[in-house]
């Protein structure tokens, strides 16, 4: 079953992005453009 999830900024803690997952078993982590930082940064999965 695919799940939301929220992706927050690692630097700044904004969560600019919401996607979709199925895996369960571990975080997502990509690396993708923050608006408030202005520079592509690593972006994690939030509860």
């Amino acid at each position: 079953m695919r799940k939301k999830i929220v992706l927050a900024c690692e630097k700044c803690g904004s969560r600019n992005y919401s996607t979709m997952s199925n895996n369960g078993a571990e975080r997502l982590e990509v690396k993708k453009f923050c608006q408030k930082c202005n520079a592509h940064t690593v972006h994690k999965e939030t509860k």
